[in-house]
This record gives C-alpha cells, sequence and structure tokens, in this order.
C-alpha cells in the first residue's frame, strides 16, 4: 500500500489518485522481461507461473546452415535484443514465422539477383529481414489501433510487402465529420412517419419531401442516376434501423485492406470481398472547412506535392473537406481514370445542401482483391430539372490563378483511357 505525507499526516495515497493515470516509461515487452526476470507474476501482462520458462518467438533475425542442420537467430518476446540466441531449426515451433522468414528472404535474394540460399547471410539482407520484421509488427500495431477505432461492421487490414514505410505519421482516424472553426452542423432534418418507406412512403418519405425519388431498392442497391442526391430516413423518423433507405448511415460493410502499391502511388485500398454494382462502400470523411481555409491550405499541400481537398460544391462552392490528417480508409483510396466507384451526395440528420455528406458507391462488379479507385477531376451534369448541379472535384483547390497555371501531376492509373495527368 502507498502513502502519502501531508503536514505530519500519513493518508492512503490510493484516496488521492483515484481515477488517476499516467503513461508507463517502459514497453510492454520490457516490463515482461523485467517481470519474467525477477520472477514475477502478473495476470495483465500475461507473465504466470507456467510462462515464465516458456519464451515465446517475436520474430527471426538471421539464419545460416551447416552439414548437419539449420539454425536461426531469434528476437524472444518480451526481453531485449541483447538475448537473441542461435537456436537449431528442430528446437522451433514457429512454423508461421519460420514460412514468413523465408518469404521475405526469398524477394530479398530476387532483387539481389541470388537464386540460392546461401549457407549464410550478408549482413545487409539480414539487417533488411529484421526491419522487415518489425515493420510488419507495427503495421500490425497500427491495424489493430483502426479496428478499435472503427464504428463500422467492416474490418481493416494493412499489409506493405513493397518496401520498408510504415503507418503514416500525423494522421488520425475519424468516422465522421469533424466540424472546422466557425462552422456550425445544425440537425434540420424532418423525420417521416412511413410504416414501410419503400412500398407505402408516406409522402414520398424524406426524399419525397425534397422532391426527390428513393435512392435503394429493396436490397439496398442504389437505383438512381449519378448527380441526384441521396435522401435518407434520419434520427427524427419513426421506421426502425432496419428501414431500406438507412445505407450510408450503417457505415461499410465489406472487409477492405490498406496496401502498398507497387507503382509509386503511395497507400492504396483494396476489398477482401465480392462487391456487387451499385453497393455502398464508404464516405469521403475529413474536416469540414471553409473555402478560404482551404486555399491557405492547399498552397501547403501543393509544395509537399499532394492533397486531399474534397469541394463540397452541390449548390454553393463554400465548403471543403479536408482529409490530409483526419479521415477514415478513404484517404488512401487512390485516383483512376476509369474508376470502379462513383460519388453521391448524401443527406441523413442535416439535409444543409451546402454539406453534403461524400458517399462513394460501386459502379460495376469488384472482384475480391480489387484495388478501389475513383475519379478526382469527376464532374457530373444533372439528369432532370430536380437535380442541382454536382461537381464535387478532388482537386488541388488552393492553387494560385486559374485552373491552366496550376502545376500538372503525372496520373499513374495505367487504365486504357488514362488522362496522362491528374489535374
Amino acid at each position: 500500500m502507498l502513502y502519502l505525507h501531508f503536514g505530519g499526516c500519513v493518508e492512503n495515497m490510493a484516496e488521492y489518485l483515484k481515477g488517476c493515470s499516467v503513461s508507463c516509461k517502459m514497453s510492454w515487452e520490457d516490463l515482461q522481461a523485467l517481470c519474467r526476470g525477477e520472477k514475477l507474476y502478473c495476470k495483465q501482462l500475461g507473465v504466470n507461473r507456467g510462462s515464465t520458462n516458456v519464451y515465446d518467438v517475436e520474430f527471426i533475425c538471421d539464419y545460416k546452415k551447416t552439414k548437419q542442420e539449420e539454425f536461426y537467430l531469434l528476437k524472444w518476446k518480451g526481453f531485449p535484443e541483447s538475448d537473441n540466441s542461435w537456436e537449431p531449426k528442430r528446437n522451433l515451433k514457429c512454423h508461421k514465422l519460420i514460412k514468413q522468414f523465408h518469404l521475405d528472404l526469398d524477394q530479398q535474394l530476387r532483387r539481389h539477383k541470388r537464386r540460392n540460399t546461401p549457407k549464410k547471410l550478408d549482413k545487409e539482407i539480414s539487417s533488411f529481414l529484421v526491419q522487415k520484421a518489425k515493420l510488419r509488427q507495427s503495421l500490425k500495431r497500427w491495424e489493430a489501433h483502426l479496428n478499435q477505432t472503427r464504428n463500422h461492421p467492416g474490418r481493416i487490414f494493412v499489409a506493405n510487402e513493397v518496401d520498408l514505410e510504415g503507418p503514416p505519421k500525423n494522421f488520425t482516424y475519424i468516422n465522421n465529420y469533424k466540424v472546422g472553426q466557425g462552422i456550425v452542423l445544425d440537425e434540420m432534418a424532418v423525420g417521416c412517419d412511413c410504416k414501410n418507406c419503400l412500398e407505402e412512403p408516406i409522402n414520398g418519405c424524406c426524399p419525397g419531401a425534397s422532391l426527390h425519388r428513393m435512392a435503394y431498392n429493396d436490397k439496398g442497391l442504389v437505383r438512381i442516376r449519378p448527380g441526384q442526391p441521396i435522401y435518407e430516413c434520419n434520427s427524427q423518423c419513426s421506421c426502425s434501423s432496419e428501414c431500406p433507405n438507412r445505407v450510408v448511415q450503417k457505415g461499410i460493410q465489406v472487409d477492405l485492406c490498406i496496401f502498398k502499391t507497387e507503382n509509386g502511388r503511395g497507400w492504396g485500398v483494396r476489398t477482401l470481398q465480392h462487391i456487387k454494382k451499385n453497393t455502398f462502400i464508404m464516405e469521403y470523411v475529413g474536416e469540414i472547412i471553409t473555402n478560404e481555409e482551404a486555399e491557405r491550405r492547399g498552397l501547403v499541400y501543393d509544395c509537399q506535392g499532394s492533397t486531399y481537398l474534397f469541394d463540397l460544391d452541390y449548390v454553393e462552392d463554400v465548403y471543403t473537406v479536408d482529409a490530409a490528417h483526419q479521415g477514415n480508409i478513404s484517404h488512401f483510396v487512390n485516383h483512376s481514370c476509369n474508376p470502379n466507384l462513383q460519388v453521391f451526395n448524401v443527406f441523413i440528420n442535416n439535409i444543409d445542401e451546402r454539406l453534403p455528406r461524400i458517399a462513394l458507391f460501386s459502379t460495376r462488379a469488384i472482384r475480391s482483391g480489387e484495388e478501389l479507385t475513383f475519379d478526382y477531376r469527376m464532374q457530373i451534369d444533372p439528369v432532370d430539372t430536380e437535380s442541382t448541379k454536382m461537381d464535387s472535384s478532388f482537386n488541388l483547390a488552393g492553387l494560385p490563378g486559374s485552373p491552366k497555371k496550376r502545376i500538372r501531376v503525372e496520373c499513374r492509373c495505367g487504365s486504357d483511357s488514362c488522362r496522362k495527368y491528374l489535374f
């Protein structure tokens, strides 16, 4: 028991520190190693009497082969690298780690144009393999963090088999718009009184109240043409959460993978499930800022050679979504001149037409493992008199001068219809 001394009085410290917490200066692995070294048991750390003398392999650092057998240099979980040790293969039960080590080794040997595994690895190669193992751990931690943060059913996976780049710095995963300074989101929507919004919509349900069609069929697939807005049922409606007019608000449903591309396009996103045509995939989420602020930030992003500014100009060119440092998985979706995703403007609780939610739907059936893309230069003309202009261009907002003076950015989408330049 800890005690604190105040003016000659000894008080129970726990009463003063109730509800307080501080960051530990030791890593989880160092704490485990300390407990094992002192033969202390801790349930929270997973160190008990049975595991004190059981050692787990964290990753494999090196490899060598003699005439008799193969050996691996092991990094032990919960122990510093100074305790790494060579162990014969016959003593090891970490078959998945051994398989992954040889996959990384073979890939690196091919890069050095070497066919056969040497009896002893060069220092350069073994160093790369250690960096690769640490990178994989770092990406796994980021993957776990993303899945703890998401509020949608679809899981997020992360993979980088191209280089040694780790998780992006200065990026926070968010699930909904974050409102910037000086902007107010009012819940202006009026709910419907429908019992069955799709089959018996009263006064046209929420879309009808806004003089538009119901956007979805009974399977939740979008059935209106690009350029027309989507009005979903909202928190004021009498229908249940299972209403077929509630799609975007249910969030991402498919499992997706953030992966490093091989042709210099940075990170990308691919689906891990088959997707039907006209399926909702994700929203484009970020910080809502004014166009004046977007112009200021655009100058900075232009110097960095990238931008995540999405103009919300459904009826007025007033606001912009900036997903550079705060966003969801859409932050990593790449451009294509022949994309498989299409943007729709969506209104749910907030029907301010200057602040639509940006939803991405599939334009065709998409195979599992295929990369997801949308057109950063998307231009959509209205299809009827009830649809106002939609020109939500994902662009280099804020660059000075007319569009003709903007810096040309090479396109690497690789499609047959590639325009060669993004902007």
